[in-house]
């Protein structure tokens, strides 16, 4: 049985009924066996796990004013004008259908103009918006709706977004998600998964649980032929494969789906930029260098960086050895070309991807300096792509919508 209402078996429906009772003490007249359900199938109706959730999430509620978050909570500006995506319709069975264009997204830029808190706040309140509109749509409509699909549209999705306090952002949402909002999310589909998605992919795996990985579709060219099977086309903006337009014919529908973008740096607060959690403290001094080897053995791997100097800037390169042993910079293969970074002024960050296997070398040049050496902060890290097959199959039915992380 799915475990859904109308849909237990005979130990289901007794299970449910001893969870009712273990936690009688956090119930409220709205809270019925819809909503008790759901914390049971995420845990696969193990009761001593469902009610510790449970309890975890009333916890977390009143720590951070939950319950009034919808009156209490408003998010920057910013973060309205910045942060992409938005509410368009209703899938074929009801679930609600949040458009996501998450390449267009700018999280450095909003990290560097708003706190964490204010962007996962923001989250929250959204989420919380969400399951009021469900109560409303359910008594419209005369149909329980209880839970979203979500299309993540990846197209301009490359390195620059995987930087590391962005990808944290992005996990603490997730997190939130996943212990607060159990079976909320329906099915999400991947749309114009670029290159570096399996590396992507790979950093925000661990925080999802095997259910929601069950539920995540990576679709080919033809993703528009795929989501008109569950979707009606006239509740899906034209842009991806429905009828949908704006008054002025734009059919991306942007009065409804934010489009993101780079934020201005006028947002940007000089007190946001630096944090140095698990950055390593090095001194360069006067007149050398310093070289650090990377071994890559794994092709789809890439190499992300930041790092950031005390007052002064600092030289910054990375090469590939050709010889099996220590060599000059002059003698190894230049993958980026050392120059000067005003890495004292903002924190420089990046990624590339390694084309091939061998020794990589990352180097902070201070030779130009005679006189100061330099205070050094930086995090590097090799990043391997998921292990699983990426292939995107043309898509010809619903058995084989596309491939699946499973």
């Amino acid at each position: 049985m799915s475990g859904h209402v109308g849909s237990l078996s005979d130990k289901q429906a007794a299970i449910l009924e001893e969870f009712r009772q273990n936690v009688s003490d956090l119930l409220k007249p709205h809270h019925d066996d819809y909503y008790l359900l759901r914390w049971l199938r995420a845990r696969k109706f193990d009761l001593k796990k469902s009610e510790a959730m449970l309890r975890n999430h009333f916890r977390w509620r009143e720590e951070n004013n939950v319950d009034t978050i919808l009156e209490d909570f408003q998010p920057p500006e910013v973060m309205k004008k910045y942060y992409p995506g938005g509410l368009f319709g209703q899938d074929k069975e009801g679930s609600l259908i949040w458009v996501d264009p998450t390449g267009y997204i700018d999280l450095k830029g909003l990290l560097m103009s708003i706190k964490k808190q204010d962007i996962l706040k923001s989250k929250i309140q959204l989420l919380e918006e969400f399951y009021k509109l469900f109560d409303i749509l359910s008594e419209k409509q005369g149909r329980r709706v209880d839970q979203i699909v979500i299309l993540f549209d990846l197209e301009k999705f490359g390195l620059k977004h995987l930087w590391k306090p962005g990808i944290d952002v992005f996990t603490d949402i997730l997190t939130i998600f996943e212990d607060n909002y159990p079976e909320t999310l329906k099915r999400t589909y991947v749309l114009n998964a670029p290159r570096v998605f399996p590396i992507a992919f790979n950093l925000i795996k661990p925080f999802l649980s095997e259910e929601t990985v069950r539920k995540v579709t990576i679709c080919g060219a033809n993703y528009k032929e795929v989501l008109l099977q569950h979707i009606d086309a006239d509740q899906l903006p034209a842009h991806w494969g429905g009828t949908c337009v704006d008054p002025d014919g734009n059919p991306r529908c942007p009065s409804k789906i934010n489009p993101g973008g780079e934020v201005p740096k006028s947002y940007y607060q000089q007190n946001n930029i630096v944090d140095l959690t698990g950055f390593t403290e090095a001194t360069v001094g006067r007149g050398s260098s310093l070289q650090l080897d990377f071994s890559i053995d794994e092709v789809g791997s890439a190499l992300r960086w930041q790092f950031k100097t005390d007052g002064f800037d600092i030289g910054f390169g990375i090469y590939r050895r050709t010889e099996d042993k220590k060599q000059k910079a002059g003698d190894m293969e230049p993958i980026i070309t050392s120059q000067k970074v005003n890495s004292h002024m903002f924190p420089e960050e990046g990624s590339m991807h390694c084309k091939h296997p061998g020794t990589y070398i990352v180097r902070f040049d201070n030779t130009h300096s005679w006189v100061r050496s330099k205070k050094l902060y930086y995090l590097i890290e090799i990043l391997k792509p998921d292990t699983q097959d990426f292939v995107l199959p043309k898509v010809e039915s619903d058995a084989s919508l596309a491939s699946s992380l499973t």
